[in-house]
């Protein structure tokens, strides 16, 4: 799949959810993407995807309630002080909609896990 193939099918899964949900995925693809522009957007596991050097950096999906975000388990555990305040598991967590949506703490996971991609660690 080329780019404008793999966005389109962001843009499908992100249009097909309600409009706040629609709003706060679009803001976090967003995001994601100020972080790493030339990360490469896919479907993978049924949700959005942003891949970098053929690895998937982050995940992220809409839920009713809440959007999920998944940066793998070394995104949560190595931020697992800064996301004591969201319902999180191994590998995910949870931002509820109607709430803000931690964009700088969203920043600094993406470029964790940017530079664990990159090997930089």
């Amino acid at each position: 799949m080329d780019d404008k193939t793999t966005s389109a099918a962001v843009d499908a899964y992100i249009a097909g959810l309600p409009a706040e949900t629609q709003q706060v995925l679009q803001r976090l693809r967003e995001v994601v993407r100020s972080v790493v522009p030339e990360a490469v957007e896919t479907i993978s596991y049924g949700i959005p995807t942003f891949d970098l050097r053929g690895a998937h950096l982050v995940h992220f999906g809409g839920f009713a309630r809440h959007v999920g975000f998944y940066p793998t388990p070394s995104g949560t555990e190595t931020f697992q002080a800064e996301l004591a305040g969201y319902r999180s598991g191994k590998g995910s967590v949870q931002f509820k909609l109607g709430e803000p949506l931690p964009e700088d703490l969203i920043r600094a996971i993406v470029e964790f896990r940017v530079r664990e991609v990159e090997g930089e660690r």
